[in-house]
């Protein structure tokens, strides 16, 4: 008797152990998430920062190219306005800025004496900088996203996920198809 009551309290402390080390384990994977969507974010403010000085340069060389302008300080806004939304409301704006960033250096190439200009080299520059790190930024948000997705799916620790309600996040990644095609660059010359 006093056997078996002692096989119960270790089965118990067992389970209550393991039940603790994986919670311990889900915060720990939420927490990596978290801190790497903030270092995203670090690198979008520069970004955002950025942006209104590279388009007031090319305005100069591109007066006629209104819309291209306007849909990258559109996308700008939109996605410092939503600072307080969703992920996934985040990476949509980020994608269509993204967009927006590309046509706007395939617009560039157009003009010979922009593209020489060393005020726009210069952003252009820190911005190509600015993309390299968020690039490595989303990387890391998408593995740790991976590891508590993972983790989160796979028995046993999917029951205690299940218990505490652990939401799955979501990838950094591109929208749409048209997203994931190169930009088109026409190198013939417009005055």
């Amino acid at each position: 008797m006093l056997i078996a009551l002692l096989i119960v309290v270790i089965i118990v402390a067992v389970i209550v152990i393991w039940l603790i080390a994986a919670y311990n384990g889900f915060i720990t994977l939420r927490n990596r998430v978290e801190e790497a969507f903030a270092t995203i974010d670090v690198y979008l403010k520069k970004r955002y920062d950025l942006i209104p000085n590279l388009v007031e340069t090319v305005k100069g060389y591109a007066a006629h190219e209104r819309q291209t302008l306007s849909d990258v300080i559109e996308a700008r806004n939109q996605a410092v306005e939503q600072t307080n939304a969703s992920t996934e409301t985040k990476i949509a704006n980020e994608n269509m800025l993204t967009g927006a960033l590309g046509r706007l250096f395939a617009l560039a190439e157009n003009y010979p004496i922009l593209k020489a200009d060393t005020q726009f080299l210069d952003l252009q520059r820190q911005l190509q900088v600015i993309e390299t790190d968020l690039a490595q930024a989303r990387k890391y948000y998408n593995a740790n996203v991976k590891t508590f997705n993972t983790k989160r799916e796979v028995f046993p620790s999917n029951i205690v996920a299940s218990m505490f309600k652990f939401k799955p996040f979501v990838y950094f990644q591109l929208d749409s198809e048209a997203e994931k095609e190169n930009v088109k660059v026409d190198f013939s010359y417009k005055q």
